[in-house]
């Protein structure tokens, strides 16, 4: 069958399922309530399984030449001194590549780059996604962790559950030779090199939700991570207040379906999961590709995406599950010594491709 699509969002999960369903021969619209594409963000590491889907999409290439190969990162304590390595020569062995860092501007541009003008109706927010479905075959809820679509397929009883853990991150303007973690009491500091002399810096704290600083967001960071181990002051002296985001950390109650008649959620409205893995983007990219496939010549738009659900679902879910334990591990304020014997153990066993 070739029907027609109304993807709700036009992040990295929407744009993708627009160009795996136009390959595919569908009539696809994007309605994206931002103006236009964002033109700076922070970095995404893009493991194997989803460079894999890039290249399904026919943007692989490109996303290899705007990107990086990550390099070999740590996981430290304050003092510096080395937990557990990860080994990226592993990866390749294993999969065949290693990660690839690409900014979220450069990926988002990528996948807008393939589909034809006019796909994507920027400023254009979905009040009732439901209602599409009169007007389109499938509706695509691609509009992440407070999706409007699993609102109007669940109702509220699905929420959002905060992770205990509040994060900043931004960009700095500096080199650094390998990305890493540095794992403190109820604390961690992480950093991944995303293009000649740009940084992606991110730091999270244990903390109840909602919660704000008495001091200025910098201050605060500067005051729990300022005597740790170099490079980290020097990211901390760079960073602009101005491009400073500061946001609490949730996750995604499991959902019973990513399906309902011809509804169908991905990416972070799906399955929304804490970083700590991450895996955000890249199994939004697994999931364009799965649901493009599943609805590829078939007769039956409702059947089929069943079996994107049969497909997709647990895979998504266990991860999820996953990155919440990792994100647990990082909020251990005693016995760090067997919270770091933990992260050594998983490293050995291999992060996912």
């Amino acid at each position: 069958m070739r029907g027609s699509a109304a993807v709700v969002g036009g992040g990295v999960g929407g744009l993708a399922v627009a160009v795996g369903l136009l390959r595919a021969g569908w009539a696809v619209s994007v309605f994206e309530r931002a103006d236009r594409l964002p033109e700076v963000g922070t970095g995404l590491g893009v493991w194997p399984s989803a460079m894999r889907a890039l290249d399904r999409l026919g943007v692989g290439a490109a996303s290899r030449e705007r990107g990086r190969a990550q390099p070999d990162g740590a996981l430290r304590r304050p003092d510096g001194s080395l937990i557990a390595t990860l080994d990226v020569g592993r990866i390749r062995a294993r999969h065949g590549e290693g990660v690839h860092l690409l900014s979220r501007p450069a990926l988002l541009g990528v996948l807008a780059e393939a589909l034809p003008a006019g796909t994507v109706r920027f400023g254009a927010p979905v009040s009732d996604p439901v209602a599409l479905s009169r007007s389109y075959d499938m509706v695509v809820g691609a509009d992440g962790l407070r999706s409007g679509t699993r609102a109007a397929m669940f109702g509220d009883r699905y929420p959002l559950r905060y992770s205990g853990m509040t994060a900043w991150r931004g960009t700095v303007a500096l080199d650094v030779p390998a990305g890493g973690e540095t794992w403190g009491r109820g604390r961690k500091f992480g950093l991944t090199p995303q293009a000649p002399g740009v940084t992606n810096w991110y730091a999270a704290v244990a903390a109840g939700e909602g919660y704000r600083p008495p001091e200025a967001d910098l201050a605060a960071l500067r005051r729990w991570f300022g005597d740790w181990h170099d490079p980290v002051p020097a990211v901390l002296d760079r960073i602009d207040p101005a491009g400073l985001l500061h946001h609490d950390v949730y996750h995604l109650t499991p959902l019973p379906s990513y399906v309902r008649g011809r509804c169908v959620l991905l990416g972070d409205a799906a399955h929304a999961m804490t970083p700590d893995l991450g895996q955000g983007a890249c199994q939004a990219l697994i999931d364009a590709v799965a649901l493009a496939d599943a609805v590829a010549g078939a007769s039956d738009v409702p059947a089929a995406l069943v079996g994107y659900d049969r497909r997709r679902r647990r895979p998504t879910q266990r991860m999820a599950a996953v990155a919440a334990r990792a994100g647990r591990l990082a909020q251990v304020r005693r016995f760090t010594g067997v919270r770091d014997l933990a992260l050594r153990v998983a490293l050995s066993v291999g992060p996912p491709g």
